[in-house]
């Protein structure tokens, strides 16, 4: 699960010059299709990125998946009931310490692209509409399609996502149970020592490659 996760959500953490400058009026399923096939067009050709080179890897993820994903959402989805008891302070540490981690872990699933297809299913929203569902196919050779649906919400600027659904598993549920875990045995303070030591375990092991 989080394989797949990781390696479908790549297609827009990694962003792209063109969506990023996208106009705040940017339809939500035009802006997941330009981003998603500009970046498969840009891992297919950077050979450093196929062959793992991580720095290059986590320096593209860094640039540009911020300005399309909304982690501070994310994260409070994630947590669930269990994140009533935490304060705005650790809620903005836990936030950090998340994306960080979504970041290190995903920015792998670069590297893992090479014959996957995409299609984008029919979609249609009101001109009111704040909350959509991008819906997509993954065509794998030699295995069975993979649904992917994106979902966004519209703020004052840009739609940003803020969950991601593979076969029907949603990312933020994914993380709420091992994230309610970690609450109970040590609290709020607990998980974010967990999460920090992940970060710095990762951070650690990209170095020594």
């Amino acid at each position: 699960m989080k394989y797949l996760i990781g390696l479908l959500a790549a297609c827009l953490f990694a962003g792209s010059s063109a969506a990023s400058s996208a106009a705040p009026d940017t339809a939500p399923d035009v802006l997941v299709m330009n981003v998603t096939n500009e970046v498969l067009e840009i891992v297919r050709k950077d050979k450093d990125i196929q062959a793992g080179n991580t720095k290059k890897t986590l320096e593209l993820v860094e640039a540009k998946v911020l300005p399309h994903f909304n982690f501070q959402r994310m994260t409070q989805l994630s947590l669930g009931r269990e994140g009533r008891q935490a304060t705005q302070e650790q809620l903005k540490v836990l936030s950090g310490e998340f994306r960080d981690l979504l970041v290190r872990t995903y920015s792998k699933a670069l590297t893992e692209f090479r014959d996957q297809e995409i299609s984008f299913k029919p979609f249609k929203m009101a001109a009111t509409d704040t909350d959509v569902r991008v819906r997509t196919e993954i065509k794998q050779t030699g295995g069975k399609p993979v649904q992917l649906d994106y979902y966004l919400e519209r703020n004052a600027k840009s739609w940003k996502v803020y969950d991601i659904e593979v076969s029907g598993i949603s990312l933020v549920t994914n993380y709420r149970s091992s994230f309610a875990q970690e609450i109970r045995a040590g609290g709020i303070d607990g998980l974010i020592r967990t999460l920090q030591e992940k970060n710095k375990a990762a951070d650690t092991s990209s170095k020594a490659k």
